[in-house]
């Protein structure tokens, strides 16, 4: 005759760590666009943020539109760094954490993220703040441009850590599988960016005209303020995941679990941002309005992008979740159907502006030399969209699995048929349209370049 066990001591490896949020176990697509709805709104907010704030700016004069456009590389590099690329390692180590039943490594492991997002934001602004002016020179900045440049840039990055912190943190909160609390403070901090940046900048309801400093101002304010909400929700027990602070103490295998996805990851981005500045710098050759239709088509590309990063974000959790439970099966079914979303989505407006390229470009010019550019990039370029939202969003799933080199490759091999393809284009003297074209190859590359590096990569142990 045996005594069954006292109930503390029952062996629980049988019973699989069920997350609140189910993500394990529901029907994969409709939970994928249930994640991706919230992600898609914050998404097309902070996309209209820039647009609004473009337009106020314009209102500065020509100048400060000429600054800011030096300035916007270094913005979108922090921006993708810390929310794409740091953000899907810190919500990647989180969602495997609670995968594998232990939340309070998760707890643990999302105040290593904010040491490492606040030190990141540091980083930046003492190389902004040291180095600013030789970038900005080095990308052509002159004079008064630069100057304009210094005043939005100076402001700006003074409140680099705030920006890290908010993406650091949001990429907590959805590591736990919960998308609405930050696309809820994402649309906050953008309407707070613009209601701020804009009354300073312009001066309105009687307060003095500060200009350019004063539209900085505007993102310092809002992202300062997105950081404290996100905190206090993160440790007032609202939030899934309860940070606790007492018995915590540095381990250096947490940072690695974080790092080990999000410092490869942190390529991706500087890669992008590499491959505007080349391909920018060889078009400046054919002359303005070659340039001005590139910039008006590859502008429909930017607006694209957070469609796949909002299909990405949300197979994120889904991804390390399975992995962390050992459901690598699951994993790879949530990646590839993610992939495949992004890249109907994206793909379908793709072709509809290649066929149509009007739609878009008479929207913002009539002038017929750059309505020709700007259609002939959309015609060769429109078709592959398709490959570059699939590719966008696998490297956010393979940030899940903690399996971002095949990716991260895929854009590299992107960087270098741009820039090499491009330089060859350029010196041997061949038509724009050749290297739009260039630019469509580049994509399709990317994108089955990491679908093949997901395909043959091993997930799990």
């Amino acid at each position: 005759m045996t005594m069954d066990a006292p109930l503390d001591m029952r062996p629980t490896a049988a019973v699989p760590p069920m997350p609140a949020n189910g993500l394990l176990t529901s029907p994969i697509l409709p939970t994928l666009l249930k994640l991706t709805l919230p992600n898609a709104i914050a998404m097309v907010g902070t996309t209209l943020v820039a647009v609004a704030e473009t337009s106020y700016i314009g209102r500065l004069g020509t100048e400060p539109l000429a600054g800011i456009a030096l300035v916007f590389p270094f913005v979108m590099l922090t921006q993708m760094m810390s929310a794409g690329a740091m953000g899907g390692g810190v919500s990647s180590a989180i969602s495997r954490a609670i995968g594998a039943g232990n939340r309070d490594r998760a707890a643990t492991l999302a105040l290593h993220a904010a040491m490492i997002g606040a030190c990141a934001g540091i980083f930046f602004t003492v190389t902004m703040l040291m180095f600013g002016r030789a970038f900005y020179t080095l990308l052509g900045g002159r004079g008064g441009v630069l100057e304009q440049a210094m005043q939005y840039s100076h402001v700006l990055f003074s409140g680099a850590m705030a920006i890290w912190l908010v993406n650091t943190l949001a990429s907590v909160v959805r590591g736990t599988g919960d998308m609405r609390i930050p696309s809820v403070t994402l649309i906050g901090t953008a309407l707070v960016q613009v209601a701020v940046g804009g009354t300073l900048g312009l001066g309105l309801f009687g307060l003095p005209k500060f200009g350019m400093s004063g539209v900085a101002a505007g993102q310092f304010t809002a992202f300062t303020l997105g950081a404290i909400f996100l905190a206090w929700h993160l440790v007032s027990g609202r939030s899934r995941l309860t940070l606790n602070f007492k018995g915590f103490r540095f381990q250096r295998d947490m940072f690695f679990d974080i790092l080990r996805v999000g410092a490869v990851a942190c390529l991706s981005p500087l890669q992008t941002v590499l491959t505007v500045l080349i391909f920018t710098k060889i078009l400046a050759g054919y002359g303005t309005e070659t340039l001005a239709g590139y910039g008006m088509g590859s502008r429909l590309e930017f607006l694209l992008t957070p469609i796949a990063f909002a299909f990405g974000v949300a197979s994120v959790p889904m991804v390390g979740m399975a992995m962390g439970a050992g459901l690598v099966t699951r994993a790879r079914q949530v990646a590839w159907t993610a992939g495949t979303a992004a890249g109907i989505t994206v793909g379908a407006i793709g072709l509809i502006v290649a066929v149509m390229p009007s739609l878009w470009v008479s929207m913002f010019t009539s002038d017929p030399g750059v309505t020709a550019a700007a259609s002939s990039y959309l015609v060769w370029a429109g078709p592959a969209f398709a490959f570059f939202g699939m590719g966008a969003c696998l490297y956010f799933s393979s940030q899940g699995a903690a399996k971002v080199g095949g990716p991260v490759m895929a854009g590299t091999a992107r960087l270098l048929i741009v820039g090499g393809g491009g330089w060859w284009l350029a010196s041997a003297g061949a038509p724009a349209w050749t290297l739009f074209a260039l630019v469509g190859l580049a994509m399709v590359v990317y994108g089955l370049g990491t679908a093949l590096s997901i395909r043959l990569t091993r997930w799990g142990k």
